[in-house]
């Protein structure tokens, strides 16, 4: 038997991301702040015993410049999923800019 793909992997990590996630929002619905969704999210997924970091530094860099802190990813899961929680009505094109990978 064949270890699985490196792709199998994180799509079982994103999938039990996910899962986590509906199940959040189905109990406590819309309109709380990022930071209660968070902290749900991060109970849930240490349930499963999957190992996160929260407010992650996140490096910039720009020709020669480092920035070491550029910004903070909310969790940062198993080492290779980054996830920003948001609690907005519609996500804009500036939600998506802090995951573009530098």
């Amino acid at each position: 038997m064949t270890a699985p793909s490196r792709a199998d992997q994180l799509n079982e990590i994103t999938s039990s991301i996910i899962a986590a996630a509906i199940r959040i929002h189905r109990a406590l619905g819309p309109g709380l702040l990022e930071t209660a969704y968070l902290a749900c999210l991060c109970h849930e997924l240490r349930q499963l015993e999957v190992r996160l970091e929260t407010q992650k530094a996140v490096p910039l860099v720009y020709g020669d410049l480092r920035i070491d802190c550029a910004y903070r990813a909310d969790l940062l899961v198993e080492r290779s999923v980054i996830v920003e929680v948001k609690a907005v009505d519609l996500l804009a094109p500036l939600h998506a800019a802090s995951c573009i990978p530098t």
